[in-house]
């Protein structure tokens, strides 16, 4: 299924140089876009620096745990070889290491998370982005499907784990949503 995938998104590289272009763009570029809509993010929607210092620890913390840390060791056990390498072909750009989990998915869903949680309709959009930047990343030739699949789940974990360290006694579900148990 990944291969078929791959196969099928890697099929649309080479029929036009603008969607080439486009693919290398959100692959590579659109990264810092995402990161300066978090900076828009952090400067509108939230108010005073305590708030301020609780969301940026939220999302250092994510992003260190589920990128840093979490994605590092999984590699350091786990080599597996991104597609240019396997199928002996020019991706659209280099790329070094190993691809799974993909570290940038793992980086910007965890960074869409925290965003998510704290506000809806900005988190719709840092989802789509980050998604949007992980399919360039398997069209361009740098990582297999999978690869972004691990590194959303990464991302996700990593947030959920950072949420319940630093609200110990909340929890997703309000008192009036919970299923009280006897």
């Amino acid at each position: 299924m990944d291969f078929a995938l791959f196969h099928f998104l890697r099929s649309l590289i080479g029929r036009s140089p603008f969607l080439d272009d486009a693919v290398l763009f959100f692959a590579r570029f659109f990264p810092y876009f995402i990161i300066f809509a978090l900076f828009l993010f952090l400067l509108r929607k939230i108010h005073g620096w305590k708030k301020r210092l609780y969301v940026f620890l939220t999302l250092a913390l994510s992003v260190i745990l589920s990128r840093g840390i979490i994605v590092e060791v999984i590699r350091f056990f786990y080599h597996r070889s991104r597609p240019f390498l396997v199928l002996d072909f020019t991706p659209l750009f280099p790329a070094e290491s190993f691809s799974f989990p993909s570290g940038h998915a793992a980086f910007f869903f965890a960074l869409s998370f925290v965003i998510f949680y704290l506000d809806r309709r900005w988190g719709y959009w840092f989802l789509g982005a980050s998604l949007l930047n992980g399919l360039a990343r398997v069209v361009s030739g740098v990582h297999w499907p999978s690869d972004i699949l691990a590194g959303i789940l990464l991302g996700f974990f990593g947030f959920l784990c950072v949420y319940y360290f630093l609200n110990p006694k909340r929890a997703f579900l309000s008192k009036k949503e919970s299923i009280q148990i006897e």
